[in-house]
């Protein structure tokens, strides 16, 4: 069965890098360094960038389409490429093709996500045999949020993110609402007002409705635009919440038509979809 989903990969595929949502988000505390501690639920859900790739022989690595207002040099697909070739050894290259869907500053993990979907494809399509557990801490010097898109669970994670404890999550449609807002991360995390010392709560008492989002206030504050939407979502959602550092809010639903429903009364103009929860990440068995 193995071989069999490996051998459906190959560079004639396009590749998935699903969206995620924190389902709670607690900053629990902070490092020496800077980082902050979490607990946090992730999520993967069906809205996806997609990506291919082609094989080039020169050792070049070259993102064929580049995203407005990003260098390539500085785009996380690419840097992931690199990272891989020197960790591997690997003289090979490849020209990225990225369909980017998922909004940037949007709370669910685009960047991470495609940066993470670039080790898992090209350590199959290179034949570089990194273990996951290897692409994981490759990762995790990109950026927090790529070793949980490599791990492909849904997941509690712990520590700066990068701690797992696997979780299994009921089937759920979501309704996502995108403010217009571009919440850059670390402004939020830089905050001096950001709760920075929720007390933890081991992964087995979590359940699907525990928790809130400590970025949330922080988020809302600053970007009206996104206090807004939340406020709208609650009144038919109350268990509303922001995910990651925002813009993009979210309310869960255990039936796709309850999510159809007040997806319908959308005011006009606003930017939503509807997403299903997924069980895993589409490349969990690669």
């Amino acid at each position: 069965m193995e071989s069999l989903t490996m051998s459906l990969w190959t560079w004639d595929s396009t590749w998935p890098a699903p969206a995620k949502l924190n389902l709670f988000l607690h900053v629990t505390g902070r490092r020496a360094d800077g980082y902050h501690l979490l607990q946090t639920v992730f999520r993967f859900i069906d809205r996806c960038d997609s990506l291919r790739f082609a094989p080039r022989n020169d050792g070049q690595i070259v993102l064929a389409t580049p995203i407005p207002g990003v260098p390539p040099e500085s785009d996380l697909t690419v840097r992931a490429a690199r990272l891989l070739q020197q960790a591997s050894g690997c003289p090979r290259g490849t020209t990225i093709h990225l369909d980017k869907q998922l909004p940037m500053g949007g709370g669910l993990g685009g960047g991470s996500s495609d940066a993470a979907t670039v080790l898992l494809a090209l350590n199959h399509l290179w034949q570089t045999g990194l273990t996951r557990g290897e692409l994981e801490r490759l990762g995790l010097s990109l950026g927090a949020d790529v070793p949980v898109f490599v791990h492909g669970r849904n997941t509690f994670a712990e520590g700066i993110g990068e701690a797992f404890t696997d979780i299994e999550l009921p089937p759920a449609t979501y309704l996502v609402l995108q403010p217009a807002a571009s919440v850059p991360t670390a402004a939020i995390f830089g905050a001096p007002e950001l709760v920075r010392d929720t007390p933890s709560i081991r992964p087995a008492d979590w359940r699907p409705g525990i928790g809130r989002n400590d970025l949330e206030a922080v988020a809302c504050q600053r970007f009206p635009a996104v206090a807004a939407q939340l406020d709208w979502l609650r009144r038919h959602a109350p268990d509303a919440m922001m995910t990651g550092s925002g813009a993009c809010v979210f309310a869960a639903f255990a039936q796709r038509s309850a999510a159809e429903a007040v997806y319908a009364q959308l005011p006009p103009g606003t930017a939503g979809w509807l997403a299903d929860g997924l069980s895993a990440h589409p490349l969990a068995t690669l």
